[in-house]
């Protein structure tokens, strides 16, 4: 049998888990269920351990409001924030196509950022009049606080339309005390499922013709009507030779229940039965193609049906049988008796089912495996894909510990070490990602291309203000040749490079391959970015016009891709105000563009966007103009080289007598500098002491000492800073 279709895997999330064969009718809490739901409360919480049944309760009850339940099972990986949000979107979206439509592209734009997506989810459903009744089951897997806030968010602005069922074993950390007392909360706990005597009959079936009324309240007493023990007593009930003796030793709890398992079920069942079942153990979710990979056998689809029906331990997640899980517990206990009995057979199951994942289009789970498995080296290897496509959408958290269990087995490889810094770098931690980059180049090995590394040197030197460093690396991507075929990454670290040093025409054609590149990979950051550089450029270079629209573009783009409130368009925001008309609310724009660039981690664009809002507001007489203009002059000490930031700094200073900026404009050069001087002034933006650039010039620090004199009397300045700046309005560098 071939593999089933890639997402079929991921469906499984989307659906509520098949009801068992035999279903409890559990009337008295559905209808409370129901109530929530006619009282339009924004959340119902059912909370209560493993086993109680809480899955089966609100699975049998969403059957009944099919056409309105958006069903997520979440998995330990969904509590990386991107991942989480796609999740959703995807949930939403199966239930109603409209809304997930239109949620799917900000969830990718903003990489599941709750800020975003949170009102953007609430404006969708105050648009449409369906009810959304949106379940997150195994709520207790998420341990990321941002997705509680983002949820709690969610909670509070709930439209009427929407109510979010949170299934977990443990209380999410919402501030669940102001709900109650607001009667914004419907919750179902440990007591309230609990299997009443009548309840328990139906759940036993035919094992319960046994027992005398009075011995199944003694059976329920035993268990405290928990869902999992009383299953797993049925299971023995009918084996059992004394029905009261076996109801007299009987416990529920889940110390008792794990012995249990060891002991008794598996105890009674066929040695191949038996190793099949705690083979499967390694798998979170069982197919039949995925079971036969794994453990050899060849009815695995037949086998997994079979048990399924007569086993309620293990649950169908579709209704054509392709995917089942473990109950929880259970797979918990078979993976202990794993452990116990079969260790030196575990790696290889694991190596088996990733090499399953890995031809069935999962590489990120067969990456898990591997691990599990020991298998690190092809871990890393593997991870050459799943880490940009992690990047690409955004999430950071998966890919920091997928790269933090590799890093537990020793040295990571050049490229996940580049991973790695990219992660440092996006969090705004550039000593450290700088570090990991200079790792990485020293141990490329002769199979990785060494271009690989250089979107992260230029986006890492644009990001610590270093524009020099940038353009450097830009030039030898250009050098190169065939900037066309390079991804996206490149192509748009290339563009800004170019648009930030001012390099108007080479910046122009660099952009317009980058959208391409970005269009066509969907990198929707990446491409608003690019949008973002053409701005600049136009601002710089072209007309008002011609910046307006470009900016514009940007802003229209990023609005429709949910990055409406991300740092990185406040440049193009600040550019369509300071080239429009003013007018009443162009403060409020401008304190808008001010609050966006802050939360920034780099230099270039908060430079930028506080140089033009002081001279937009100093336009208008707000006396903060001033000190904007001064506040971008003093960050643009801070950078290496500030790049075109420095000329408009001196612009707006000149032009609104800010006296505090005291740099002198250059008019132009005394005398022409000889091919030696050329050589010096092109490391003069750079980071690199005097001393430093000696060395990289082969020549003794006075000599660069006196070069540095002439440069600065040929171009009629006195200072490293001047020296730049004249030299870039010259075109020199």
């Amino acid at each position: 049998m071939g593999a089933p279709p890639v997402e079929s895997l991921a469906a499984t999330k989307l659906r509520p888990p098949v009801t068992p064969a035999r279903l409890v009718e559990r009337t008295r809490l559905a209808d409370v269920l129901e109530r929530a739901l006619a009282d339009e409360l924004p959340l119902v919480l059912v909370s209560a351990p493993a086993g109680s049944g809480k899955s089966t309760l609100v699975a049998a009850w969403a059957a009944t409001h099919a056409d309105s339940v958006a069903w997520l099972q979440l998995e330990e990986s969904d509590a990386d924030p991107a991942r989480f949000w796609v999740s959703v979107a995807a949930a939403v979206g199966r239930s109603h196509p409209q809304v997930g439509d239109r949620l799917a592209p900000v969830v990718a734009g903003s990489a599941g950022a709750g800020p975003v997506v949170v009102p953007t989810l609430v404006n969708e459903l105050e648009a449409s009049s369906d009810r959304v009744v949106l379940v997150l089951d195994d709520y207790h897997l998420i341990d990321a606080e941002e997705i509680h806030r983002a949820i709690e968010r969610l909670i509070e602005l709930c439209p009427r339309q929407l109510t979010v069922v949170v299934i977990t074993r443990a209380d999410p950390p919402f501030r669940l005390g102001r709900l109650r007392v607001r009667g914004r909360v419907c919750e179902l706990r440990a007591g309230d499922l609990r299997f009443d005597r009548v309840e328990a009959a139906a759940l036993l079936g035919s094992a319960a013709e046994s027992l005398s009324e009075q011995r199944l309240s003694d059976l329920c007493e035993r268990t405290e009507g928990w869902a999992a023990g009383l299953v797993l007593a049925g299971l023995s009930l009918a084996r059992a030779h004394d029905v009261d003796r076996f109801v007299a030793a009987f416990h529920g709890d889940d110390q008792l229940v794990a012995g249990y398992l060891t002991d008794e079920l598996l105890a009674v069942v066929g040695d191949d039965e038996r190793h099949r079942m705690v083979e499967a153990a390694v798998l979170h979710r069982l197919s039949g193609p995925l079971l036969d990979a794994v453990t050899g056998s060849d009815d695995g689809a037949s086998w997994l049906d079979a048990l399924a029906t007569r086993n309620q331990l293990l649950i169908r997640l579709d209704t054509s049988g392709g995917w089942y899980r473990y109950h929880h517990l259970f797979r918990e206990m078979l993976l202990v008796e794993a452990r116990r009995s079969m260790p030196e057979r575990l790696p290889e199951l694991d190596r088996r089912a990733a090499a399953w994942f890995e031809a069935a289009g999962y590489p990120a789970a067969a990456v898990d495996h591997l691990l599990a498995a020991g298998d690190r080296d092809e871990a890393m290897l593997l991870m050459r894909i799943v880490g940009p496509d992690l990047l690409g959408s955004g999430q950071l958290r998966t890919l920091r510990n997928l790269l933090a269990r590799l890093a537990e087995g020793g040295e990571l490889d050049a490229v996940c070490l580049l991973l790695s810094g990219w992660d440092h770098y996006l969090t705004g931690r550039y000593d450290t990602a700088q570090h990991l980059l200079d790792r990485a180049i020293a141990t490329l090995p002769a199979d990785v291309e060494p271009m690989r590394a250089m979107p992260l040197r230029i986006n890492l030197a644009l990001g610590k203000g270093d524009v020099a460093t940038a353009l450097a690396g830009a030039r030898e991507v250009l050098d190169a040749g065939d900037l066309a075929s390079r991804p996206s990454e490149l192509t748009t670290a290339v563009g800004a490079a170019l648009a930030w040093a001012g390099r108007a025409d080479d910046a122009r054609a660099a952009l317009a391959t980058a959208l391409v590149r970005t269009h066509a990979e969907h990198r929707i950051t990446a491409h608003a970015m690019a949008l973002v550089a053409s701005a600049l450029v136009e601002l710089q270079h072209g007309t008002a016009d011609t910046a307006r629209d470009a900016a514009r573009r940007a802003l229209d783009y990023a609005a429709s891709s949910g990055l409406g409130e991300y740092h990185g368009i406040a440049p193009a925001l600040m550019i369509d105000i300071a080239t429009g008309p003013l007018d009443a609310g162009t403060i409020e724009q401008v304190d808008r563009a001010l609050t966006l660039a802050r939360t920034a981690t780099t230099m270039l664009g908060l430079v930028f966007v506080l140089a033009t809002a002081g001279d937009v507001l100093a336009r208008l007489g707000d006396e903060r103009g001033e000190q904007l203009i001064i506040e971008a002059d003093e960050l643009s000490r801070r950078c290496a080289d500030p790049g075109s930031n420095r000329s408009l700094i001196d612009q707006a200073a000149a032009r609104h007598r800010v006296t505090a900026v005291p740099h002198a404009k250059a008019t132009g050069m005394v005398e022409q500098l000889s091919e030696r001087e050329h050589a010096l002034l092109r490391f003069l933006p750079s980071s690199l002491s005097l001393p430093e650039i000696a060395r990289e010039l082969y020549v003794s620090p006075n000599t660069v000492k006196t070069q540095c004199s002439a440069i600065y009397r040929k171009l009629g300045v006195n200072s490293r800073d001047a020296a730049v700046r004249a030299a870039r309005e010259l075109r020199l560098i």
